[in-house]
């Protein structure tokens, strides 16, 4: 059974910074593309940041040199580092696990990130 547990989202202050993480069962993160993907109310979902298997990383334009996809093979986590919040950030954070394979396409329940005054 696949399972992807985000952890990390809290309410932060414009400027601040928080550490998302997301540990894997039942999957390698080694063997996925794993990605970060938010979802702000009313929006629809966006990719925002990608490792690939290899462990080449891409982002979207608007989080680029300020937050850093990383994962822990030996304990089979990702984490987001977010920096330099801004209060369009605030979304519900998801971690997603995708395979070569359509079929195998994994997600998180997603951990809520508020960036507010």
């Amino acid at each position: 059974q696949v399972q992807l547990v985000e952890s990390g989202g809290d309410l932060v202050q414009p400027g601040g910074s928080l550490r998302l993480s997301c540990a894997a069962s039942g999957v390698r993160v080694v063997m996925y593309t794993m990605n970060w993907f938010r979802q702000a109310p009313g929006g629809q979902r966006e990719l925002i940041a990608t490792i690939s298997p290899r462990g080449d990383r891409n982002y979207t334009d608007s989080v680029k040199g300020r937050f850093t996809i990383s994962r822990d093979l030996a304990a089979n986590t990702l984490a987001l580092q977010m920096n330099s919040l801004k209060p369009e950030d605030t979304a519900l954070y998801y971690c997603n696990a995708k395979g070569k394979n359509p079929a195998y396409n994994f997600w998180g329940q997603g951990t809520q990130v508020t960036v507010s005054s």
